[in-house]
This record gives structure tokens, C-alpha cells and sequence, in this order.
């Protein structure tokens, strides 16, 4: 079963057992997808959907940073909520010992020795850990391992 077959039967699920949050994250994600899908006239594979999927987490992240500096924790608590919801549909998260060797064999494959090759290692790098790490973190991450 795709993503998007997983996210349409959660939505039935989520009707029939009157979950109304839960249904009305679901229907957001679905609107995205199909919007993306309108916009570039294709189909989008599960590589495709959970970018999708990542870009809704990332706008969350952002809008709770936003609240909670605001001082408004109740928007940002909505936020949380949508967030525990994307997640569910994400693969696991890479631990740091993993996201380690994976950047090291990154560097060690591209050749990369200094800054100025982090666009390769990063392209490496986002390419395997696709929807299970925070690309931000491991920007910051394969930075400070070039430099060093």
C-alpha cells in the first residue's frame, strides 16, 4: 500500500470513529499532495509524498517557533498537535550514531575536504536519509564536520 493509499484509508478511519483533528490534518496533507500533484502534472511515488510530508513539518516547526516567542502556546500547542500526526507517516528517525556514519560515508564518497564541497555531501547525504532526519540539523552537522 502507497503513503497516499495509508493516508486515504486514515482519513475513512478518522471519519468513521469521529476523530475530527485527526481528519483534518489528514485532509490537509491530502490537499497538498494533490495540489503539488495539479501543480506538476504527475503522480507523486512515496519519495515524492513524503517530501511533501517533511515540508508540512517544517512549516510547523516553524509557525510553534513563531508562537511561542509570541508568547501564544495555545496556537503552538495546535501546531504540536499537527506535527505528532505528520510524524506518524514518517519513517523512523536516524539516531546520532547513525546520522554520524552516514555523513562520514557521505564525505568519504564524494571526496569532499573542505566547505565548499558541501552541496555534494548534502546532496549524498539527503538522498539517503530522505524523511528520517532533519535536514537543517545535518546541514549544521556536515558544516562543523568540514570545517573541523
Amino acid at each position: 500500500m502507497t503513503l497516499k493509499q495509508q493516508l486515504t484509508e486514515d482519513m475513512k478511519t478518522a471519519m468513521r470513529g469521529g476523530d475530527k483533528h485527526r481528519l483534518g490534518v489528514i485532509r490537509l496533507v491530502l490537499a497538498a499532495i494533490k495540489q503539488r500533484e495539479v501543480d506538476e502534472r504527475i503522480e507523486l511515488d512515496d519519495a515524492q509524498t513524503l517530501a511533501v510530508l517533511e515540508k508540512m513539518l517544517k512549516q510547523r516547526r516553524d509557525s510553534v517557533s513563531q508562537y511561542a516567542s509570541a508568547g501564544r502556546e495555545d496556537l503552538a500547542d495546535v501546531e504540536r498537535a499537527e506535527m505528532a500526526i505528520i510524524e506518524t507517516y514518517l519513517p523512523a528517525q536516524l539516531d546520532e550514531a547513525e546520522l554520524d556514519a552516514l555523513i562520514a560515508s557521505a564525505i568519504a564518497d564524494t571526496g569532499a575536504s573542505s566547505p565548499r564541497d558541501m552541496g555534494k555531501v548534502m546532496a549524498a547525504v539527503k538522498e539517503k536519509a530522505a524523511g528520517r532526519a532533519d535536514m537543517a540539523q545535518v546541514s549544521v552537522r556536515i558544516k562543523a564536520k568540514l570545517a573541523g
